[in-house]
C-alpha cells in the first residue's frame, strides 16, 4: 500500500508541474506580473519555465530519472519563491486573489518543496 501511495502522490505532482507549466504559457501575463521587477526579460523566463516545468513533470515520472527530475523540481521550487514573495508584497497588483491567499502561498510552497524532496532521495 505504501508504494501505491508513493507513486499515486509521484504522478499527481507530474501532473501539477505539467498543468502549472501549460499555465506559463496560457496565463503569461499572470506569471509576467508575479515576477521581481530585477530580474529582466519576464517574457522570456515564464516561457522557460513554463518548459522546464513541463519536463520535470514528465522526467518525475520516468523512474530512471525521477531521482535527477526531483532534485531539479526542488530547486525549481526554491527559484520561483521569490515570485511568491512578490505576488504578497505587491497584492495589490493581483484583485483576483486575497492577500491572505497569497500569504497562505508560501508555507504551501515548502511543502512542495518536501514533497519533492521525497523523490530527490536515493530509495
Amino acid at each position: 500500500m505504501k508504494k501505491i501511495i508513493y507513486e499515486v502522490f509521484k504522478y499527481l505532482l507530474a501532473l501539477l508541474l505539467i498543468i502549472g507549466g501549460i499555465a506559463h504559457f496560457t496565463m503569461t501575463g499572470f506569471y509576467i506580473n508575479a515576477m521581481p521587477d530585477y530580474l529582466p526579460f519576464h517574457e522570456m523566463i515564464v516561457y522557460i519555465s513554463g518548459v522546464v516545468e513541463i519536463l520535470l513533470g514528465v522526467l518525475l515520472v520516468i523512474p530512471k530519472t525521477t531521482q535527477k527530475a526531483a532534485v531539479g523540481i526542488v530547486i525549481l521550487f526554491i527559484a520561483i519563491f521569490p515570485a511568491n514573495i512578490n505576488m504578497y508584497l505587491n497584492h495589490e497588483d493581483f484583485p483576483d486573489m486575497s492577500e491572505t491567499s497569497l500569504l497562505i502561498r508560501l508555507p504551501i510552497q515548502l511543502v512542495l518543496i518536501a514533497w519533492a524532496y521525497i523523490y530527490a532521495r536515493k530509495k
